[in-house]
Order: structure tokens, then sequence, then C-alpha cells
């Protein structure tokens, strides 16, 4: 049994008996573009992008026109969250509904190496699950996938297309994503081959005095987002006459920094910036900073022709187009330098922490007619939240337990029928072993639980968003109250390694 209700039986009720779509009346409906009521879902799920890396987050150095025109056009979140602060376990939250205590992936769990011949991906979700991607297929939708998985190769159960995606093109291993250079993609589970030669992307140094031929030799021809791209505007066109939902996990701009030469020259000479030789790992990069801020601006303009396309098709105001990222930025390492980009907007924390920095994310939802444009909303909400929206938005029964509360009431400017958290919990077993729980303004997060106990600060966020002044010893009454949170959220993990709350072992 693949979820708790049959798929097919389920749509086929909701569609006879009209409960489908119950916020697009018929006076609505007949003015919706296209031969089909239902809206078209896209997001676009960016990889170590922060906080402030985008313009409509008030970065100044990297520009993203297309999307801060998404911004201008619907709603932006301020206090929107990952489930987790990296890859793997937070697109398990997306994908399943759940928040960290409940995720069945909750770390970058390794199942081979980074050759080709031992690619063997991540932890796979397992047989079972319900995904968004289920979800939607339930209401008549064409599901897509494209860019990067993390959740299983072809050959287990996290198979994308053994977890309600109709197509998935892209990276399945993590690992093979470090490189925008890649030998190959895969396309429904089979090994597509690029025009590129396989090269080592981590463990490179080269001398201070590298030519710029050294530097060349970590660029390949085939450049992963061009493809990706490419069989998005495929998928689009393929898809215009019926509703569908496309989940894009484009990997920029995540380290290795590659990006094409053109890009790259829009940027030269406009920062301070020294060669990168590879000394912190990943693939040597002669322009780091310029190479990593073309990185989100070329994404930007792949954004551009999506809309473009869909506008053609006359399907711009019957898409919901959402943009976010699966964590907070990265640690400088590879060439990167999130303190010149301001790429955290001053929050605490990066990649690995839950701290705000690290989990702390991009939300944007465009939606022409029915998402009020120029909107801002402080709305404490999570990622996990999606499976609960998108539930809300086709008119379905839940039939997957979540963690979530559909956030579709703050996005269609009715704030006051929309249902809040109690309060939003986070634990992460990498990294020292750590706990975060947000209720209301008050935030305490819990570090070092590996190596004991653990310690636990506690921050005002509304006065204090930087995480900058500790206030747990004015609180003890909110450390207790944590506590017993912890106590109720957490679920025992599905392997020994990630049990670091209640672990039965030395």
């Amino acid at each position: 049994m693949k979820n708790l209700v049959s798929g097919k039986t389920l749509a086929l009720t909701l569609c006879s008996t009209g409960f489908l779509f119950p916020g697009l009346h018929t006076a609505e409906a007949k003015k919706a573009k296209g031969k089909n009521a239902k809206p078209n879902v896209i997001y676009l799920y960016f990889d170590d992008l922060g906080y402030g890396e985008l313009g409509c987050y008030g970065q100044t150095k990297i520009k993203t026109p297309n999307i801060d025109k998404l911004a201008d056009e619907g709603i932006r979140f301020t206090q929107h969250y990952t489930t987790f602060p990296v890859s793997a376990p937070a697109r398990c939250g997306l994908m399943t509904g759940k928040h960290s205590g409940h995720s069945f992936i909750r770390g970058n769990y390794e199942m081979g190496g980074f050759a080709d011949e031992e690619e063997g991906g991540q932890m796979a979700l397992p047989e079972g699950c319900m995904t968004i991607a289920d979800l939607m297929k339930q209401a008549g939708y064409t599901t897509g996938g494209i860019g990067k998985w993390g959740m299983g190769m072809p050959n287990t159960s996290g198979n994308p297309n053994w977890q309600g995606f109709d197509y998935f093109y892209g990276y399945m291993d993590q690992k093979q994503s470090h490189n925008f250079y890649p030998t190959h993609l895969w396309e429904n589970g089979q090994w597509v081959p690029l025009n590129n030669e396989f090269f080592f992307v981590h463990g490179n140094k080269l001398p201070a005095d590298a030519s710029k031929e050294a530097f060349d030799a970590f660029i390949g021809k085939d450049y992963s987002i061009d493809r990706m791209a490419e069989k998005t505007l495929e998928f689009i066109r393929e898809n215009k006459d019926k509703p569908f939902f496309l989940y894009l996990p484009y990997t920029t701009p995540h380290i290795s920094l590659q990006c094409i030469e053109e890009a790259v020259k829009e940027y030269i000479g406009q920062f301070d910036e020294k060669p990168y030789l590879g000394n912190q790992g990943y693939a040597p990069c002669m322009y780091p900073y310029s190479t990593y801020a073309a990185m989100i601006t070329y994404t930007d303009k792949q954004i551009g022709r999506i809309m473009a396309l869909l506008k053609e098709l006359g399907l711009d105001e019957n898409t919901i187009f959402m943009v976010s990222s699966d964590n907070g930025v990265t640690f400088d390492a590879g060439g990167i330098n999130g303190e010149y980009f301001n790429s955290t907007a001053g929050l605490r924390g990066r990649k690995q922490d839950l701290y705000e920095g690290g989990i702390s994310i991009p939300f944007i939802a465009r939606w022409p007619g029915k998402i009020p444009a120029g909107k801002e909303t402080g709305l404490i909400s999570a990622q996990y939240d999606l499976f609960a929206t998108l539930t809300e938005l086709t008119g379905q029964k839940p039939a997957w337990k979540t963690d979530g509360i559909s956030f579709l009431p703050t996005l269609l400017g009715k704030p006051e029928k929309q249902q809040k958290h109690d309060y939003l919990y986070f634990e992460f077993p990498e990294k020292s072993g750590q706990v975060a729980v947000i209720k209301g303004q008050m935030k305490g997060v819990k570090s070092n639980m590996k190596e004991g106990p653990g310690t636990w600060e506690v921050f005002d966020l509304s006065v204090d968003r930087n995480e900058t002044t500790d206030l747990s010893a004015e609180h003890p009454e909110l450390i207790t109250e944590f506590e017993d949170i912890i106590k109720k959220e957490h679920w025992q993990a599905e392997i020994r390694e990630w049990e670091f709350i209640d672990p039965k072992f030395k």
C-alpha cells in the first residue's frame, strides 16, 4: 500500500462530489486561463541559498531581478523556516510534511562514494510514504521533478518515480551535484551521459601562479543547470493543456563554484577577489566571488525564461510560482565568503546550525489575481507546511498525517482565517547535536548534546533576530517548557547515528 487512502479512489470521489478546489468558484474558474481551472504549481528550491542573498531580502551585490519581480507581484515571507539545516533531510521534510522530530531522514547519510562507479546516493525514502507529488497526482496533476533528489537511487524505495513523480530528471546523488559538469544525470531512472569528462572536485590544490588553463580544467561542456532548464521548459510545453505540479530543486549556489563564462563575466571587476586555489576542498575557481554571484543570477535568468514561457502559453495567471531554499548559506569553504555578500542578512549561524542563519530561508509565492501583490508576512511557518497547504488548495481530505498547517489563507490575503503553530520544533543530529524550539517570538537553542546534556540559549526574536543576547538565565520557565516539547515531539530515530536525544547505548 502506497498511502493510507487509495489515490485513484480519493481523487475520483473528490472530483465527483465537486469537492476539489473549493476556493475556485465557478465564475473565477471561467476566468482562469487555459483549459483547466486547477492552478499549476511550480516550486523552485535553491541549494544553500542564504536568507539575505536575494534582492527582495536586502541583497545589494547579487542581481536577482526576476525573483524580485515575483516578490513584487506576490507575497514575501520573513519568518519561514526549513525543516533541517542540511540538504537530504530538508528535502524529506518538504516532501512528506514531517518536522525534524518525526522525519524518517534526519541527516546526509551516505550510501556510496564520489566516483561514478561508487555512486550510491543517500538514505532512501521508505516505501509507504506519501509525498506532495503523490498528493498532487491524487488531485489529477501531472507531476515532475527536475534538479537534485538526494533521497535514494533508482534501485531503492526512494526512486522519485516510485514516490509520486511521473517524471524526474537530474542528480540522484547529492555528492555528484558538487560538480556542475558531471559525466551524467538521471532521467526516469536511466543514466543519461553528458559531454563532460570525469574529474574529482575535491582535494585539488593549484599553485599560486596557476594559469587560466589550470582553472579551466574544472570547467566542462555541458552545464547541468542548462540541461535542467531545458527539461523544465520541455515539461511545461508538454503539459500545458493539463494541470501540473513541478518541483525544481536546482543545485545553485551550492559549491563547487562553477558557472558558464558569459555569466561570470557580468561580475568580473566588481568585487575585490582573489583566485580560490582549492585549499578548502571543492574545485578551484579563478573568480570565486564573481562565480558565486553568477550562479545565483544565472538561476534567476532561468526563472525569467520560465515566466516568459508561462505567459506565452497563457498559463501565467493560472500558475502558482514559489521560490525557496533548502537551508541557510553554507560555511565559508570552496571560495565562498558569506560575510562579504551579507548572505545571512546579519542572522547568526550558517548551514548545519539551528540558529536563524541556518534555518531561516527566503520564501516567495506569486499567483496573479489570487495572491495579493506586494505583500509581506511575518507568519511563523515552515516548509513542512507546504503539504497541508497543497492539501487545502486541491480540496482534498488529509490522507497522510503531517505536522504542518496550511498557509493558504495567508497566501490568499485572508490572515484573519490563518491558523497558527503553537510552536515549531527542530532537531539535528549532525555537528554537535542540536535542538531548537520557537514559541511565539521566543526561541530556545540547545547545543552540544552529543557531548553531554547540552546547553540552552534563549532569544527574543522580536527584538533580537540575530540572536546576540542569551536570556536563558531570565527565563528558566521557558527552558522547562522547551524540554517538555522535546519529550512530546521527538520520535526515536531510525538509525543509531541519529539518536542523540535519548540514546540507548554509550
